[in-house]
């Protein structure tokens, strides 16, 4: 399996103290930075544009890993592009068939971006076993989108299992990701069913973020 990353997520930074959260961060051993982006619509949050990605792309040296909860991921697949996006997932229920899945896959990586596939923790992965070939990572929820601090769902870690034996299998690079209560405890069971890649907000940004970091990271062993 390869190297565990950790991904802080700005949804549950403290604005207030903006610049020195970020510099924190950028001075940890996090390498990614998670950026949700939600419309209101295909989640009821409301939250980050493409002008603050571009901003925070200024600030820190990290992997621009932004996960797009949006009714039209075509579009504003487009947008994050643009503004720097190094990873761009979107979300599977958000599109139509597997056909338009792979074909915004196919899209986004020929704007020079890796491409991932969400899914919430009430749909399957099985329709994507046959297609990792084409998706650069897949995004797990283990809470419902749309709202940070949530408890943990310890249920969708068979779907990190059978996509981790695939994966496995084919010798393919995709990565697994998960997000939705991650702290140093969810993280070992995550670890250990096959995630290489952590989202985490809450359990970052209110405890001191390079320790939370390396506590993370320990997951690995």
């Amino acid at each position: 399996m390869k190297e565990l990353v950790i991904a802080p997520s700005i949804l549950s930074l403290d604005y207030s103290r903006t610049s020195e959260q970020l510099k924190e961060l950028d001075e940890s051993n996090a390498k990614w930075m998670h950026f949700d982006v939600m419309d209101g619509h295909f989640v009821p949050n409301l939250t980050f544009g493409p002008d603050l990605l571009k901003g925070f792309k200024k600030a820190v040296n990290m992997v621009m890993d932004v996960h797009i909860m949006v009714d039209n991921p075509d579009m504003v697949s487009e947008i994050f592009a643009k503004a720097g996006a190094d990873i761009i997932t979107f979300h599977l229920e958000a599109v139509k068939d597997m056909d338009a899945c792979l074909e915004l896959c196919r899209k986004i990586r020929a704007m020079g971006v890796q491409a991932g596939v969400s899914v919430k923790p009430k749909t399957g992965v099985e329709g994507l076993l046959a297609h990792l070939k084409e998706i650069d990572l897949i995004l797990i929820m283990s809470v419902e989108p749309g709202f940070g601090g949530q408890s943990f769902m310890e249920d969708t870690l068979e779907k990190v299992r059978v996509l981790r034996e695939q994966i496995e299998k084919e010798g393919l690079d995709t990565r697994i990701e998960i997000d939705g209560g991650i702290n140093k405890e969810t993280a070992k069971l995550a670890v250990a069913a096959g995630v290489d890649t952590l989202v985490a907000g809450s359990y970052v940004f209110k405890n001191g973020i390079a320790e939370a970091v390396d506590a993370l990271l320990a997951c690995q062993g």
